[in-house]
């Protein structure tokens, strides 16, 4: 197995998940080639939870200007839905 810090690249923070994290439930960007075993596996290492599910997707990456080109395009990227045992919680999310 890769090292856990590897595969959970970020905590996302907006709106919605802060509201998910209510309810148990939260949003990582992860890196894209994980599957969802490795990723509750990372996530039950770094933050010591238990996990009850992971849900994923791919986030398609936008189509910007980048400078004097006309058309670019972000990365597409991993985002993956990680729900909790009851009675646990991530400290991240909590106070936001």
């Amino acid at each position: 197995m890769t090292d856990p810090y590897e595969i959970i690249e970020r905590p996302l923070l907006t709106e919605k998940s802060v509201a998910g994290a209510g309810i148990g439930k939260y949003t990582f960007r992860v890196r894209k080639t994980a599957n969802k075993i490795e990723i509750g596996k990372a996530v039950e290492k770094v933050f010591n939870v238990k996990v009850d599910g992971v849900n994923t997707m791919i986030v398609k990456g936008k189509k910007k200007r980048l400078g004097r080109h006309p058309e670019g395009k972000t990365a597409d990227w991993k985002k993956a839905i990680v729900t909790l045992k009851p009675g646990y919680k991530i400290e991240v999310f909590e106070g936001m």
